[in-house]
């Protein structure tokens, strides 16, 4: 997700984002973990995806 796609959303949405997001990543390493990640690059895509949506949050505040 773009960061002017983030900026636009409330608090209340970034939040849920971000429990979506960490949800996604645990699930991404779960199967990392187990051998069954596919697409390695899913890992790196929601953890920057995570430092955007917290930086924008923290803006927010």
């Amino acid at each position: 997700m773009a960061t002017k796609d983030i900026k636009n959303q409330s608090a209340e949405e970034l939040k849920q984002h971000l429990l979506d997001l960490r949800k996604e990543q645990f699930n991404l390493r779960m199967q990392k973990g187990s051998g069954q990640l596919t697409q390695p690059h899913q890992l790196r895509r929601v953890r920057r995806d995570i430092a955007r949506t917290k930086f924008v949050l923290g803006d927010k505040k």
